[in-house]
């Protein structure tokens, strides 16, 4: 009869704690759950690197978003044939990392001035886009836009283009896009010296 007790206790006990372990009030961060943030930069192989590095990203995944073709191919989005943008889907631990500082690494990853694409790769399906996926993130990107657009109107007035626009449809890329900066090391710094990225970046936020 203990035994039947004592175990009951237990099988009680150990419910419990699963679903305190899934129940987080709205707004909560609470440890144990995650969140997406979407953003695009130009070449999605140099986007994930600088979000992979931050304390509280579980993953990063390069993908195509904001266009009217399902399972858009790399070549048919390089194209500029199918109104996608090259951008990465970052899932991460709002407990560990919030969405804003997420936000200053993307603003401190791009060139917020080029209106026709980004670095080397021009084209509509390279421009800098914010894409929010609910009210919060969209109220927090346009105060970050906003924040921006002071700093650089205090110097040389410059005009911030960068879009914040709602999410779409995320769609992975091939499996050979994905960690391209960890696959292959050499390709990738090549193609980001001879793409004048680090260069620019520097001009831009060197203040």
């Amino acid at each position: 009869m203990l035994k039947k007790i004592i175990k009951n206790f237990l099988i009680t006990l150990w419910t419990l704690i699963n679903l305190s372990a899934n129940i987080s009030p709205a707004g909560d961060k609470a440890a144990g759950t995650s969140a997406v943030a979407v953003f695009a930069g130009g070449c999605f192989w140099c986007m994930e690197q600088p979000f992979d590095v931050l304390p509280g990203v579980i993953t990063t995944v390069s993908g195509y978003t904001g266009g009217t073709v399902e399972n858009p191919s790399y070549k048919e989005v390089s194209n500029g044939k199918t109104g996608h943008y090259e951008a990465v889907q970052i899932t991460y631990d709002p407990a560990l990392i919030g969405y804003e500082k997420l936000l200053d690494v993307f603003w401190k990853n791009i060139d917020p001035f080029d209106g026709e694409g980004q670095f080397c790769d021009q084209g509509e399906q390279y421009k800098a886009v914010i894409f929010y996926l609910d009210e919060n993130q969209k109220q927090l990107a346009e105060i970050s836009k906003t924040n921006i657009v002071k700093k650089f109107g205090e110097n040389g007035g410059n005009q911030v283009i960068t879009a914040i626009k709602p999410a779409g449809k995320f769609f992975p890329a091939e499996d050979y896009h994905q960690d391209y900066y960890i696959n292959n090391p050499k390709r990738y710094k090549f193609y980001r010296f001879t793409c004048g990225r680090d260069r620019r970046l520097n001009q831009v936020w060197k203040n």
